[in-house]
């Protein structure tokens, strides 16, 4: 059975020779500041976890403002150990300002990770919320229903007959009155349906 090939991979080599490096440097600046103990390996860690945060927003392609921000901060936190204890500081005695910055890096470290956090919705989220608001139907005034047509007169034949008898009754009318007999009247006269009715006016006009 082939044995597994194991491949290095320098870029991967690098970077934990870096991370090592700056871990240990985080360290050693921050036990001379007064920190001691487990708080000074403490310190490389919280630097290294706002990195890590600061670089998945970035990644995650949400808002890249705060992610940039707070990769700085983190990313120059770890560049002035690094060049601090390069020989430019007196790790013996180091300078009060300095020693009020590490002791506020968990605060800020603590504000930046929980912004990163939770200062934004997950894209996920935010797409549901959009289909969400997409879908609902925004509520408007009620139209008011439409009154219904009245219905058109009736063409059905009407006997010649009766057609006679009414135009008889509709000139008696006009002759009496001066206007032209409504189907109301005619209706009346006549004794016949509405419909009838209707058919008979259409056929007088």
């Amino acid at each position: 059975m082939p044995r597994p090939t194991v491949r290095v991979d320098a870029v991967l080599v690098q970077a934990v020779i870096a991370g090592v490096l700056s871990f240990a440097h985080l360290h050693d600046l921050a036990a001379a500041a007064g920190q001691a103990g487990w708080k000074a390996w403490a310190y490389p860690i919280s630097v290294d976890l706002l990195l890590v945060a600061a670089w998945r927003r970035l990644r995650s392609g949400g808002p890249k403002a705060a992610a940039w921000c707070w990769f700085l901060v983190a990313l120059t936190a770890s560049l002035g150990a690094n060049v601090a204890t390069a020989g430019l500081l007196d790790l013996g005695a180091v300078p009060a300002w300095l020693r009020i910055l590490v002791a506020g890096w968990p605060a800020i470290a603590f504000l930046g990770g929980t912004l990163l956090v939770h200062g934004s919705p997950k894209p996920e989220e935010t797409a549901v919320q959009e289909e969400d608001s997409a879908s609902a139907t925004p509520p408007g005034p009620e139209l008011p229903a439409a009154e219904p047509e009245p219905d058109p007169p009736s063409t059905a034949p009407v006997p010649p007959a009766l057609v006679a008898l009414a135009r008889k009754v509709a000139d008696e009318h006009r002759a009496r009155t001066g206007s032209a007999i409504d189907t109301s009247t005619l209706r009346a006269r006549l004794g016949v349906p509405l419909s009838l009715a209707e058919a008979i006016t259409a056929q007088l006009t």
